[in-house]
């Protein structure tokens, strides 16, 4: 028998993935060019040309035991995290070092190895709705406590006076996604301002150490010359996990990084936990060769015109269907209203005209669904006709 816990993360398993199982079903029924699949964010962007000849280069320059070995510490080659904090350092004007980064295995792995160092059974985690569904299993691996802030859906900025109530002395960690998954939004300077003097007012309060965790898979990925906060400059006890999934289109090669800065309240034995937590996690390290591969493409950028174009686009072509979505400011998502307030039974429908769309509910936004534009330019345009079928269902 699996454990109870399992028992209900599986019964509780991710409706992204199993509507791109759903969709790989459907492809192999009506042929792939006939699917339009909006499911997973799955990029669609080829990594950039650097990060092949890095590739290439380490493998026929390295020496093959030290670039496939273990790393001398979990948290990673000491010249790459180096490098990593040199390059924010130089964006950001921070005074990052080496033992501020460590290595992950993408920022889901970053994301647990933080949150295993936090968090003890009972403490909160606070989300703002809509958030990555995965939050849910992640803080329950530690068994702490979720606590939803619900969606304001006028622009899908926080809701800063709910947050501000919710906050408790079990309060341990909040996390923020930005620019977001599922909406494509990006939290404002003013949001990040007024979320980090709600905190620093808690704490004061309660007399305890709250941590902020910006989640940030999506960083490079913003439009129209939309600035990204970069938070730790807004709140010492900041801490960042990013992947070079999205930035650099490697989502199956599992790299990323956190950074804990020397502000961070108990910074050195949180530095030294993660290190720890790497390891007992099973990860051990990051993937070593992926480790100094995007050591040499720190200034490389996936190709973002694609996306803008897939972005203007389908949002275009939805506001003529007559559906009402916000227009995204980063990622490469899109949230769009369902036109009854049962979206589930609306991405029923829409797989009537093999349109795959995942659920709000699966973001803690019921009412909604989510579009992934990082999909072939042909699949945005040959589907837009068959939005306009769906929307006729609902005229």
């Amino acid at each position: 028998m699996i454990s109870k816990k399992m028992e209900n993360m599986v019964a509780n398993s991710s409706a992204i993935r199993a509507m791109f199982e759903e969709g790989n079903r459907l492809a192999k029924l009506y042929g792939p060019e006939n699917v339009f699949d909006f499911s997973l964010g799955n990029p669609n962007v080829p990594a950039p040309e650097a990060v092949k000849k890095a590739i290439i280069d380490l493998v026929n320059e390295e020496d093959s035991l030290v670039l496939h070995g273990y790393t001398n510490s979990n948290a990673g080659y000491e010249d790459v995290r180096q490098a990593i904090a040199e390059s924010l350092n130089e964006r950001f004007g921070t005074a990052f070092s080496a033992k501020n980064i460590t290595m992950t295995v993408g920022a889901a792995g970053g994301l647990n190895v933080i949150l295993k160092t936090l968090l003890n059974p009972g403490d909160e985690v606070i989300v703002f709705a809509p958030y990555f569904g995965e939050y849910r299993s992640y803080v329950n691996n530690y068994d702490g406590v979720l606590v939803e802030i619900s969606p304001n859906t006028v622009d899908f900025q926080p809701k800063l006076d709910e947050f501000e109530a919710k906050i408790t002395e079990k309060t341990k960690a909040v996390i923020v996604n930005t620019p977001n998954n599922p909406t494509g939004v990006v939290y404002s300077e003013e949001t990040i301002q007024k979320l980090a003097a709600i905190l620093e007012k808690k704490q004061k309060e309660f007399g305890t150490d709250i941590y902020l965790i910006s989640d940030e898979p999506y960083r490079e990925l913003a439009y129209d010359g939309v600035e990204v906060p970069w938070l730790t400059n807004y709140y010492a006890s900041t801490i960042v996990g990013y992947s070079y999934s999205k930035s650099l289109s490697l989502p199956g090669e599992r790299i990323g990084y956190l950074v804990i800065p020397d502000e961070a309240a108990d910074s050195e034995n949180l530095i030294s936990a993660a290190n720890v937590a790497t390891r007992i996690l099973g990860f051990v390290n990051a993937p070593t060769l992926q480790q100094k591969v995007v050591a040499r493409c720190l200034n490389e950028k996936t190709d973002l015109s694609f996306y803008n174009r897939n972005r203007e686009t389908l949002y275009n072509g939805l506001l003529e269907c007559g559906f009402e979505c916000i227009k995204p400011e980063g990622a490469f998502y899109l949230f769009m209203k369902s036109p009854v307030e049962d979206e589930k039974a609306f991405c029923a429908a829409a797989k009537k005209y093999n349109i795959l769309l995942v659920a709000g509910s699966s973001f803690g936004c019921p009412g909604y669904v989510r579009i992934a534009y990082c999909v072939a330019y042909d699949t945005i345009v040959n589907s837009l006709p068959k939005f306009k079928e769906l929307a006729a269902e609902y005229r």
